[in-house]
């Protein structure tokens, strides 16, 4: 399994490049429908893979969460995928993925892995409003490779923050405060409908306005709108929006590809770019640089995303 992992360094370059690798996974086959379904996860959150380990059960846990085991003396909690979606396979998983994303590791139980594959996020289509609804919003992209078979990205995210993951949102906006500056609007562009909730009620707590997109591709057309609006009305972009912020993983276009874009446009000039990733590692905040992201802050910390704003606002 560790030969899935390695050349991490020529993964690296594909910042920019609209290209992603993901390692596709199967749930089981559902005995509801018979089939057995690939799923999908960027192969930059991917710490290892293994064979199940004893897992210790503990009481008061979503039904989900199988328990916790140790990784090298540290804890970490672990998920079975099929029962978070509530899908019936007849089996038990057999594989453990270990993901390490936003300071936090966590294992998730899946069927089997399969391989990883490189792919162009141009080809990376959001789901049909159907599929959104049969999977409660977790599926956040989807491609069709050459034999025929879907992959699903899944919403990790949704995932953890369902699970109890992360920590209380209204305990930790309870110390974001209101900016205290009147016509600031920052433009926020996210593909998980989680991490967009939680920006918006940010950006509220602190009276900002804003507006958003659910992939880079949206999100470029409508910011080139608002700056062919504002050459027409002969005023700076900067005078619409002071602040962009960027996820970097999106369906047809990601956070690189539209940093590089924004960075090309003199029309945006001095207008930063935030990332706003749960891709945590230095690795990854080098590749947003080299596109020309102006600053970085991770996901699911409404506090520090709100200390960054504030400062970049005022």
């Amino acid at each position: 399994m560790s030969d899935l992992l390695r050349n991490i360094d020529a993964r690296t370059k594909l910042a920019g490049t609209n290209k992603l690798e993901i390692l596709m996974f199967t749930l089981g086959q559902d005995t509801r429908t018979g089939r057995e379904e690939t799923f999908g996860i960027n192969v930059f959150k991917v710490r290892e893979v293994m064979r199940i380990p004893g897992i210790t059960r503990a009481p008061e846990m979503p039904p989900a969460v199988e328990g916790m085991v140790s990784l090298r003396g540290v804890l970490v909690p672990v998920i079975d995928l099929a029962k978070y979606i509530g899908m019936e396979t007849g089996g038990k998983p057999e594989i453990m993925i270990v993901t390490e994303y936003n300071g936090h590791t966590q294992g998730f139980l899946v069927k089997t892995v399969d391989t990883i594959l490189r792919l162009d996020w141009a080809d990376m289509r959001v789901p049909p409003e159907m599929l959104n609804t049969q999977l409660g919003g977790l599926v956040t992209a989807v491609t069709e490779l050459k034999d025929g078979r879907l992959v699903m990205m899944m919403d990790v995210e949704k995932v953890l923050s369902e699970t109890g993951h992360f920590y209380d949102d209204d305990l930790i906006l309870k110390s974001v405060h209101p900016l205290g500056v009147d016509g600031r609007t920052v433009f926020f562009a996210d593909d998980s409908s989680v991490a967009r909730k939680q920006i918006t009620r940010t950006l509220e707590v602190m009276r900002v306005k804003h507006l958003s997109a659910i992939n880079g591709r949206q999100a470029w057309e409508e910011l080139r709108k608002i700056a062919d609006y504002a050459d027409s009305a002969g005023i700076p972009v900067s005078d619409m929006v002071q602040v962009i912020l960027t996820d970097v993983e999106m369906p047809e276009m990601d956070g690189y590809m539209l940093t590089r874009k924004i960075k090309e446009d003199k029309r945006f000039s001095g207008i930063p770019v935030l990332m706003h990733s749960s891709l945590s590692s230095s690795s990854n905040q080098q590749l947003g640089k080299a596109v020309g992201v102006d600053e970085y802050v991770p996901k699911f910390e409404p506090q520090k995303l709100a200390q960054t704003l504030a400062r970049l606002l005022t």
